[in-house]
């Protein structure tokens, strides 16, 4: 009748989504963002994201990208492309212009989004089976090449 209680195994806390990179305020970049983590973009982005896991684009964040893939992703600045993402939240100084795919969507007053939202039960963000650190990486251009060098 009185029974001592069996005590619950502990379960293990949800795993927090981290930054572990960051391109900051200031700089421009062209390149691709891939792998797994988080990053957050304070300066000018142009290229391809595909990440597992959070992306923020911070106040001063600009990101041009034809199709931009992450898990999380949070717009505090303006994002230029269309997002797929299991949960996107634009906050009142994010702009987005493009189509979004979801699972879930907030948006807080004052945001601004010119696009369709496509709300799924499931998106899927071919991002791969990578558990590497999330790389950012330039597009090659004119700038890396050697240069031409007149002979005397």
């Amino acid at each position: 009748m009185f029974k001592r209680a069996q005590p619950q195994p502990a379960t293990p806390a949800p795993s927090v989504e981290r930054i572990t990179s960051v391109l900051g305020n200031g700089i421009i970049w062209n390149g691709k963002i891939h792998g797994a983590g988080g990053v957050r973009i304070e300066g000018t982005f142009e290229g391809e994201i595909a990440i597992k896991g959070i992306l923020v684009v911070g106040e001063t964040g600009r990101v041009n990208c034809a199709d931009l893939r992450a898990n999380t992703v949070i717009v505090a600045g303006i994002v230029k492309g269309n997002i797929t993402a299991e949960k996107l939240e634009i906050r009142a100084t994010g702009r987005v212009w493009g189509d979004v795919t979801v699972v879930a969507f907030a948006s807080e007053e004052g945001a601004f989004l010119r696009g369709q939202v496509k709300m799924e039960e499931k998106v899927e963000l071919n991002l791969g089976s990578t558990d590497m650190p999330a790389q950012i990486s330039p597009l090659p251009d004119q700038a890396s090449q050697p240069e031409n060098t007149l002979s005397k």
